[in-house]
């Protein structure tokens, strides 16, 4: 339980989910039963382990801001169409959590009030305090950012000084090389900020990292895919420390 961060008798962290990690390639962007097993995971951690939950959830799934600009989209509407993708995984994340009977807040960085509460930084920590699971959606609420980034910036106004980053690609932390294509590459169980910029190492957006860099968030990259990850990484039993 070192990797967290401990306010007074509690502890919190910031999971950062990415949107392709909840479907199936052979059932759609949205899996029920992989909603229902992160679901699941995330309800024990919170009330067999007493973690303090916040979450940010990528849109990948349903759009990327790549899409529409090869499509001839400009770059901030297209943007703002993958932050309401965002949203829409939220909902279902949101959904999935409250079938099991824990209390969740879903924010967004964009009004909504009739899908969300607006964000806001006092009542988020509020809701995690009084043990409810806290989504924030809409990514920052501004084009040009990533959700990488809406979680380093969450992590740090939350408080939530470890940020937990659970891939899709089925490769559990960081390696020197994408071990999928070179057999040979190394897994690091922990790695420097300055690292993972100077070598490239693709952990997350690099605006991101350094954000995480500056304000002191220690990283934890794992594959969120597989069940009981979430905990395990929680634990430091698996994955990659980048601080």
């Amino acid at each position: 339980m070192a990797s967290t961060q401990v306010i007074g008798d509690r502890c919190r962290i910031l999971l950062k989910i990415s949107g392709e990690a909840l479907g199936d390639p052979s059932t759609g962007p949205l899996d029920a039963a992989v909603l229902t097993q992160l679901a699941k995971e995330l309800v024990g951690l919170r009330s067999e382990l007493g973690v303090e939950i916040a979450l940010v959830v990528g849109g990948g799934n349903i759009w990327r801001g790549t899409y529409g600009v090869d499509i001839g989209i400009d770059a901030p509407t297209s943007d703002n169409i993958g932050m309401l993708a965002t949203v829409m995984n939220a909902l279902a994340l949101q959904s999935a959590i409250e079938a099991l009977g824990q209390p969740v807040r879903l924010q967004s960085a964009i009004n909504m009030s009739e899908l969300a509460e607006p964000y806001i930084r006092r009542r988020a920590v509020r809701h995690l305090e009084k043990g409810r699971i806290v989504i924030f959606a809409a990514g920052t609420g501004n084009p040009f950012f990533t959700t990488d980034t809406a979680a380093a910036l969450r992590a740090a106004e939350i408080g939530a000084q470890t940020m937990m980053k659970g891939t899709h690609s089925g490769v559990n932390g960081i390696y020197s090389a994408d071990p999928r294509l070179d057999p040979s590459a190394t897994k690091y169980d922990h790695v420097g900020y300055m690292d993972v910029i100077s070598r490239d190492l693709n952990v997350m957006d690099m605006t991101a990292v350094t954000f995480c860099k500056d304000h002191g968030i220690r990283v934890i990259v794992f594959d969120v895919t597989s069940p009981g990850n979430i905990a395990r990484a929680w634990r430091g039993e698996i994955g990659t420390v980048v601080d």
